[in-house]
């Protein structure tokens, strides 16, 4: 059996769930999900709600049970001698329970076998690049559109759509997290714009942002431009749907829009991405995006 812990936002889980499935199917073992963050979301982090149902996805739950079987005890409020003495012994982490070390592409992850919990966010398309068909289909929706979104994907596919996503919210509402991240700024969204008009004169650029207002008040955009805010942010994934029916993507420093463009993978498509991913200098983004996309 291989357990994935999920946590965060429609993006993270879509990585999180993408890396867990390709270790079940190396493993020819079932994949469930690990659910408990979202039941009890640590303090300071942005609250979430699991939001793959709405996919063609595994959907089944892992029991509390099974979770601690594969993870292990909790230590965290446990006394520093007593966790030194299980370090020691090897009883602090169970050989099953696997933490993300690090940001980028851990290639030892996908040689694992056997019972295994995986916990980290794994975004790299490297843990999944050998099963993309089965994650494609897997993240396939399962609601139908809705008049609205048949009217904006119609305008999409009619004229040579650039998908531009601007993320804010909790990126500069809780500063705990904008240390972390930071929105990409506003000389990254000029740079990317400019660039995709020389590459696509003939761009008409959709905007999804959590706050579109701010980005119609302080992004100039010298091209066709609709924003659109009809969604809401209980139906992001209507929003991610109109991403994959883009032709082209600039992309903020967010797994939301990073899913919006490779789900998307149109014929000739161009992804504009950030260079910088977070405000932190520490942590290697190499293995993030697919090589064929240019980074800013």
């Amino acid at each position: 059996m291989v357990i994935v812990r999920l946590s965060g936002g429609l993006g993270n889980q879509m990585f999180q769930y993408a890396a867990g499935r390709s270790l079940a199917i190396l493993n020819d073992a079932p994949l469930k999900l690990d659910l408990g963050w979202f039941q009890k979301i640590p303090a300071g982090d942005t609250k979430r709600h699991y939001e793959l149902h709405v996919f063609n996805t595994v959907q089944e739950a892992a029991s509390p049970k099974e979770v601690r079987a594969l993870q292990g005890v909790n230590v965290t409020r446990w006394p520093k001698v007593a966790k030194r003495f299980l370090a020691r012994t090897g009883l602090l982490i169970r050989k099953s329970s696997v933490r993300e070390r690090h940001f980028h592409f851990d290639p030892q992850i996908l040689e694992l076998r056997g019972n295994l919990h995986l916990d980290g966010y794994w975004q790299s398309p490297r843990y999944f690049e050998q099963f993309e068909d089965v994650i494609r289909k897997d993240f396939t929706l399962l609601p139908s559109p809705d008049a609205a979104n048949l009217v904006a994907a119609t305008a999409i596919e009619g004229c040579t759509s650039v998908s531009l996503h601007v993320r804010r919210g909790d990126y500069v509402s809780n500063p705990a997290i904008g240390n972390i991240h930071g929105s990409s700024s506003l000389e990254y969204y000029a740079q990317a714009v400019q660039t995709m008009l020389e590459r696509v004169p003939q761009a008409h650029f959709f905007v999804f942002s959590d706050e579109p207002q701010w980005v119609k008040d302080n992004l100039k955009i010298a091209a066709p431009t609709t924003y659109l805010h009809h969604n809401g942010p209980d139906k992001g994934y209507e929003d991610l749907r109109l991403m994959t029916r883009c032709k082209h993507h600039i992309i903020a420093n967010s797994s939301f829009s990073w899913w919006g463009a490779w789900l998307a993978d149109a014929p000739g498509q161009f992804v504009i991405a950030p260079k910088r991913w977070f405000n932190r200098n520490d942590v290697c983004t190499d293995d993030l995006c697919p090589p064929e996309w240019l980074r800013l």
